[in-house]
């Protein structure tokens, strides 16, 4: 279908009406190849509370955004890479039905549909596109994806302290690296996670020691590997520019040898160990 589509007089009209709803605030989809194979509203789990969004499947990105006027008027688009995109159904909740959640390495979200029927689609559309492309272009899957951000009435305490209480005036924050809901005592260091972004982000005392630890092994690992060029530089005599009396088999005497909060059953009281 892709190829049939790809060039088409009514492709190019599909998404130029995309690009219309979006408006100057949205970014330009017309590319050569890129075919949009479908479109619909699904129910988006925001922090504040779960959201209709509209959702545009091309042949190599999803895209989607805020609904002002539907099928008129979009803003706050979202762009992103399918090379870069992993799914994992969800179970039903009181709430919500029909869930799963979109992983990538920068964010990740759940989404539900309204019914089982156009979830098996929906998933089976995005999996059928990963895969092709994963394939044209040589990738592996992504392994590394950012943690879901928790919802905020998900708890009315810390879920690292799990004792502050938020209220008006104790404000909810998130960890960047665990998606935990935690309080400002719990969450007042930050760190450089430049997949996530150029800046460092707020994260929880335990992800902060967590990255530390790793950071540290990171680093200690890189000395360990260095050392040996690191000693043959120390180890080396540079030339004064004469001939020396020296052989050659004298001179080479001088150089030395040689944690899921939405998959787990577990309730999230549990991770605080």
């Amino acid at each position: 279908m892709v190829d049939h589509l790809a060039n088409t007089e009514i492709n190019s009209q599909r998404i130029a009406a995309v690009e219309n709803c979006f408006g100057a605030s949205g970014q330009p989809l017309a590319l050569p190849g890129r075919v949009l194979l479908g479109e619909g509203i699904l129910t988006k789990e925001c922090r504040k509370k779960p959201k209709p969004r509209i959702f545009f499947l091309f042949n190599d990105i999803l895209v989607y955004g805020s609904i002002i006027i539907n099928k008129r008027k979009y803003n706050s688009q979202h762009i992103i890479p399918l090379e870069d995109v992993t799914l994992e159904t969800l179970p039903d909740t009181l709430q919500m039905k029909n869930r799963w959640m979109i992983k990538t390495s920068k964010k990740s979200f759940v989404v539900s549909a309204a019914s089982l029927t156009e979830r098996k689609e929906w998933i089976s559309h995005l999996e059928e596109c990963i895969k092709h492309l994963l394939t044209k272009t040589g990738r592996q899957p992504c392994t590394e994806h950012a943690a879901p951000w928790i919802p905020d009435k998900a708890t009315d305490i810390c879920m690292r302290c799990t004792q502050t209480k938020f209220s008006t005036l104790t404000r909810r924050h998130h960890c960047r690296k665990c998606g935990f809901v935690v309080c400002a005592d719990c969450s007042r260091q930050r760190f450089l996670m430049p997949r996530l972004s150029p800046k460092p982000l707020r994260v929880c005392n335990l992800c902060y020691r967590q990255l530390l630890a790793e950071k540290k092994k990171e680093a200690e690992a890189d000395r360990r590997q260095t050392e040996p060029i690191r000693s043959a530089v120390r180890g080396y005599e540079p030339s004064s520019g004469d001939d020396s009396d020296k052989s050659d088999d004298e001179k080479a005497e001088h150089w030395p040898a040689d944690t899921e909060f939405y998959t787990s059953e577990v309730s999230w009281s549990s991770f605080h160990s």
